[in-house]
């Protein structure tokens, strides 16, 4: 099959095609004929040698698929071969037939196209795991997205205003703060001019914001706190600004915060099947009811890995970078 490798660790041209035997399932996985896959900032770190690979798991780069079923035991499933499927993978996606642990598929929801299913299951397993379980964002809490122009912040700022929660993001520009508010954002800030604590606790009467999604942890942590409400969590899950911070402890016990986050990546398929369940009975409808749709920004052929990496390092998109691997 031909596939995209990463050669070395290093900028994004080490990301060469190439020719690989098919995966070789394991118990409990289905392979799936790849007809899109998408590109995401764990890909990126992958590439730079900051991601290591799970035991077990492919060395190829990409983390979701959509394609066809076309091996694998379905068992009571109620898959079947040929249907159209997209599914969170621990690696492999950038290739043109990928393996998935069955329990990690999900159906491509009505009215889209597997190019734009495949851009769904990174973000909203991530979303849906951090935002709603981890952080337990409930009833008419708030919600602040930072990188609200993001794949993730994308998915958070549609998921979270779609279950009736108001919500504020963060982006670096006028244009991507207009996109985040055109998604169901309230205020997007942009974090380049404006302060965020001093903008989200006006926008809040002085309350603050119940949780907040932190892409960037760094020096980002205690100002999350001091505009976190009583009782808020923070939950981060990147730290594009860095590994460490310097927290106010005494607003932690006085104000009873939650200072928490994860790892998607190298959780059990026991985990990740949770996950799948709810979102296929919770999220998947809202895709049927036009209340959340994909955003994606470029598609680029298999071939072009390396110019959808460079892409995705410029932070230039609004959305999710695709890459294009087969028909439909």
């Amino acid at each position: 099959m031909r596939a995209i490798e990463i050669t070395h660790p290093g900028p994004a041209d080490v990301l060469q095609a190439c020719e690989r035997p098919l995966p070789v399932l394991k118990p409990g996985e289905v392979l799936i004929r790849v007809i899109a896959a998408g590109v995401n900032r764990p890909d990126v770190f992958q590439r730079l040698g900051q991601y290591p690979v799970p035991p077990g798991a492919s060395d190829l780069p990409g983390l979701e698929v959509a394609g066809e079923i076309v091996d694998g035991e379905l068992g009571d499933s109620g898959f079947a071969r040929g249907d159209l499927v997209c599914a969170l993978v621990q690696g492999g996606g950038y290739a043109e037939y990928c393996a998935a642990p069955l329990a990690q598929c999900l159906p491509v929801p009505e009215g889209l196209s597997p190019l734009e299913a495949a851009s769904l299951p990174e973000t909203f397993f991530t979303v849906w795991s951090n935002v709603f379980q981890r952080a337990g964002l409930k009833d008419d809490e708030t919600l602040l997205v930072q990188g609200g122009s993001s794949g993730i912040g994308v998915t958070a700022i549609q998921l979270a205003r779609a279950l009736g929660h108001r919500v504020f993001a963060t982006a670096g520009s006028r244009e991507k703060c207009e996109a985040c508010e055109a998604l169901g954002a309230e205020r997007a800030i942009n974090y380049k001019d404006e302060d965020f604590t001093a903008v989200v606790k006006e926008l809040t009467g002085g309350k603050g914001v119940d949780v907040v999604l932190d892409m960037v942890g760094g020096d980002y942590v205690a100002r999350e706190i001091a505009c976190l409400a009583d009782d808020g969590r923070i939950v981060v899950i990147a730290l594009l600004g860095g590994a460490k911070a310097e927290v106010d402890l005494g607003q932690v016990l006085r104000r009873r915060l939650t200072l928490t986050g994860s790892t998607l990546r190298p959780r059990p398929v026991a985990f990740k099947a949770r996950v799948a369940a709810e979102l296929r009975a919770q999220v998947w409808p809202l895709f049927a009811a036009g209340k959340i749709k994909p955003v994606i920004h470029r598609v680029f052929p298999l071939e072009q890995a390396a110019a959808a990496h460079a892409l995705m390092e410029s932070s230039a998109h609004v959305g999710k970078i695709m890459l294009s691997v087969a028909e439909a």
